[in-house]
């Protein structure tokens, strides 16, 4: 599935890669071939899935990054391209999310959501395409996003609109950065199975059957099943493909 650059080789960075989602991906990827870096806010979350990717042979290197500090995520990529110099893919995973209703959030609450899902994702993908567009290699960004960021849901607003912004934050980077090769697409998954999202419904055991009534396929979707969009959006099948959000709802949004 790789999209060879002339070296042959391909390595991938992938934030937010302590477990579910990220972990995920990360070992879609290796299987595919990458080099992998994985990152979290703290690098000794990463053990586990450092763990889970050497079976796979690859080259993993596990980085800190805080995506709410702009001289974090510049070390965290110099970093980066110094072991891999052939890296090609970008997938912004990380992100934190917040249950509140509108009239309670506070001004720090907003700026932890902003500043990670949207300022974040931001300033690290525009350390990526220096990288890309300085060395001349062609590559890719995938951002997370959500079907919060396309329905509106109660208690959800200051996540939905930044998940929004990642949407947008998508189509004008594809715009930008086209000429050089450079792809950007979005995932927007809706109710994923992960350990917080078991988390949440062994507090609320009403929410399951509420959520799962939205659905129409009527079962959430899967970590692996996320991690499988990214791999075909990171792969040559999908090299006419740029500036796009893939849904995976179970049908969600086509209401």
């Amino acid at each position: 599935m790789q999209e060879l650059n002339p070296t042959g080789k391909r390595a991938a960075l992938v934030t937010g890669a302590s477990q579910g989602i990220g972990a995920a991906i990360a070992l879609g990827l290796a299987h595919d071939g990458f080099d992998v870096v994985v990152s979290a806010t703290r690098a000794e979350n990463l053990a586990g899935t450092v763990a889970a990717l050497a079976p796979t042979g690859v080259r993993v290197v596990p980085v800190a990054l805080n995506l709410r500090s702009l001289p974090s995520v510049e070390q965290a990529m110099a970093e980066v391209t110094r072991a891999f110099p052939h890296l090609d893919v970008l997938v912004n995973n990380a992100g934190v999310t917040l249950r509140k209703t509108a009239l309670e959030v506070t001004p720090a609450e907003w700026e932890t959501v902003i500043e990670t899902n949207v300022t974040g994702t931001f300033f690290l993908s525009q350390q990526m395409g220096r990288h890309l567009i300085g060395s001349g290699r062609t590559g890719c960004i995938i951002n997370m996003a959500s079907t919060h960021g396309v329905l509106g849901f109660a208690q959800r607003s200051t996540y939905g609109i930044s998940k929004a912004a990642i949407m947008q934050m998508t189509r004008m980077l594809a715009i930008e950065w086209a000429e050089h090769g450079v792809r950007v697409n979005a995932v927007a998954p809706g109710t994923v199975e992960t350990p917080s999202r078991a988390a949440f419904f062994a507090a609320e055991p009403t929410a399951r059957d509420m959520m799962l009534n939205r659905i129409p396929l009527h079962r959430f979707g899967t970590t692996e099943e996320v991690a499988e969009a990214v791999r075909y959006l990171a792969s040559p099948q999908a090299s006419y493909i740029t500036g796009q959000t893939l849904l995976l709802d179970g049908g969600l949004t086509a209401y």
